[in-house]
């Protein structure tokens, strides 16, 4: 069963815009805002515990992420990603992860591996525990260290947009059995990888990562019956 995510938001530090889109990504990430699902203004004001205007610009934010679609007299809901879809998603992601694998290799010093080793372990440590909230915040950590590491923003900006689309992908996908297992080992190859400067084989390890992940994403999808088109998210 899919643990309940506490939506509500505390209105300090970060602006309130910021804290309610990044609220709303967990719990698209995470599958309580599943693929299809309705997103009415009223109860999302009422489970994150902010006001209109806050919702209705975050809304605006997640569409032009694409993680949220508008239609004319039925509003917003999340967006859905078809199985033809995903794939080019996942073969562009692999693409460019293999090129900042690449890249993190050439450029890490000390530093970049040491936050590198930390943030693997940190995956590790979610992982044993079970804690599914932390997996995706850890593994969502080591993958912004890989863009920042490439030395190209714009790799990094372009990667960020493609792991929001496939968000629920990615989790479910973690969650499949013996999957999460895999994903350590490959996470760590890729870490070792870097660590040695070698370009090749850090950029072939993201690269297989990314088709593992896309191999049992898709499997998961196409078992998948049709999303119902009128739920709300209660």
């Amino acid at each position: 069963m899919m643990p309940r995510l506490d939506l509500h938001v505390e209105k300090k530090s970060a602006t309130l815009r910021g804290q309610v889109e990044e609220k709303m990504r967990e719990a698209i990430a995470q599958g309580l805002f599943k693929p299809g699902q309705r997103l009415v203004e009223r109860e999302l004001c009422e489970v994150l515990g902010v006001g209109r205007t806050s919702v209705r610009e975050a809304l605006r934010q997640l569409e032009a992420e694409g993680l949220i679609e508008s239609f004319p007299h039925r509003g917003p809901s999340v967006a859905q990603v078809t199985p033809h879809e995903a794939e080019q998603l996942y073969e562009l992601r692999a693409l460019l992860e293999g090129y900042a694998g690449e890249k993190c290799a050439e450029l890490a010093d000390a530093a970049f591996l040491d936050r590198l080793d930390a943030t693997v372990a940190a995956f590790v440590r979610a992982c044993d525990a079970g804690d599914r909230e932390a997996l995706v915040l850890n593994k969502t950590a080591f993958y912004d260290l890989l863009f920042e590491g490439c030395g190209n923003k714009f790799v990094g900006q372009n990667l960020t947009g493609l792991h929001n689309r496939i968000s629920f992908l990615r989790f479910t996908s973690m969650m499949q059995p013996d999957r999460l297992q895999h994903s350590i080992a490959e996470i760590r190859e890729i870490a070792a990888a870097i660590r040695s400067g070698d370009p090749r084989a850090a950029g072939e390890a993201c690269r297989r990562h990314i088709r593992n992940a896309a191999a049992v994403a898709l499997a998961y999808m196409r078992s998948l019956p049709a999303i119902a088109a009128d739920r709300t998210i209660r």
